[in-house]
């Protein structure tokens, strides 16, 4: 099995982008500085030292030197020895809301923002219990199976934004059936269910499907998140706020009735979200009450660590940049 120890150090490759913009800038204003002087090319000729192509090649084995660097901080590593584990636990299936209205920011920075932050708390809480990840809107989709790889759920999280699902919405009974579809169905108990949204869009099949939920052994909690008052909607297309069709603000307003509904029927509890910690300590109270089944797991006990060839690597080719002629040797001659 190969993972990497600090899985989040990867991030830094976004940099990369970043990087290219910069480089491609740079060429492009030299090369407007030079037409200043004349022909590009015919300039470039005549400067001393110069060498087609070098600054790219220097370009490149710095962006490959980084990668090896952040690869092997993120230390690359195989299991060697394995050993079977018995853990207690449930499987908790989390339904995120990502319609754009969780974009509204009457719960600072916005209401996503803090959805997320609240599934980081309750991750932070697990130890033995699987987790699942489901994102919805106009329809749902299952982003992360029940594992108990709590970084690479953390990671997946990172990426979720309004932009990665097509239909808009707030579908919560899709996302309900999702979750049902994620949980063994040989079980009816050892399951729970916590969606979080602002359940602005009323669901009719909501209520169902949260009944058909508890009837499977799933208990169903909800976690509103935003204001009965609302707020208004920033639109990224227009950079101003989002309007309706009549040219009013549109107002996205917490709906608690529906929530509170489909905690009900779902045998769960509400939520407001107001704070992350406490409410993550009420939902992991909730779970650790639940009975909790034994597995049998076999886990990798004993990891080989590679990150020091792609340290040595990314040095090396530094080194080879570094050493890279700077200006052509026939020419500085003829100067003499």
């Amino acid at each position: 099995m190969l993972r990497f120890q600090h899985i989040s150090y990867l991030f830094a490759l976004g940099l990369l982008p970043v990087l290219l913009i910069l480089f491609l800038w740079m060429l492009y204003w030299r090369r407007s500085k030079l037409k200043k002087l004349g022909e590009a090319r015919l300039v470039s000729e005549q400067m001393l030292g110069f060498i087609p192509g070098r600054n790219t090649m220097r370009f490149i084995l710095l962006c490959i030197a980084f990668c090896c660097i952040v690869i092997g901080w993120a230390n690359l590593q195989t299991g060697d020895k394995t050993e079977k584990v018995q853990r207690k636990g449930v499987d908790v299936v989390i339904a995120l809301d990502i319609s754009k209205s969780m974009l509204a920011r009457d719960i600072q920075p916005d209401r996503l923002t803090r959805a997320k932050q609240l599934i980081n708390r309750m991750i932070d809480h697990m130890q033995n219990d699987r987790v699942a990840l489901v994102v919805f809107a106009g329809r749902a989709y299952l982003q992360v199976p029940l594992t108990v790889d709590y970084s690479a759920v953390k990671m997946m999280l990172q990426n979720v934004t309004p932009d990665i699902v097509p239909m808009q919405g707030t579908v919560i009974g899709d996302a309900i059936d999702m979750s049902l579809q994620s949980f063994s169905q040989k079980e009816k108990k050892y399951k729970s269910l916590v969606i979080i949204s602002d359940g602005e869009d009323h669901d009719e099949h909501a209520l169902e499907k949260a009944r058909e939920a508890a009837d499977q052994g799933v208990i169903v909690h909800t976690v509103g998140i935003g204001s009965p008052q609302g707020a208004t909607l920033y639109d990224p297309d227009t950079k101003a706020v989002k309007l309706d069709d009549k040219g009013n603000p549109v107002i996205s307003k917490l709906n608690e009735d529906e929530l509170r509904s489909i905690a009900a029927a779902g045998h769960g509890t509400y939520s407001l979200l107001s704070n992350a910690d406490e409410v993550a300590d009420k939902l992991m109270d909730e779970l650790s009450g639940m009975e909790q089944k034994s597995l049998g797991a076999v886990v990798f006990t004993d990891f080989t660590s590679y990150f020091q060839y792609f340290l040595i690597v990314g040095f090396l080719i530094l080194i080879i940049e570094w050493i890279l002629p700077g200006a052509n040797k026939k020419m500085k001659a003829k100067t003499v």
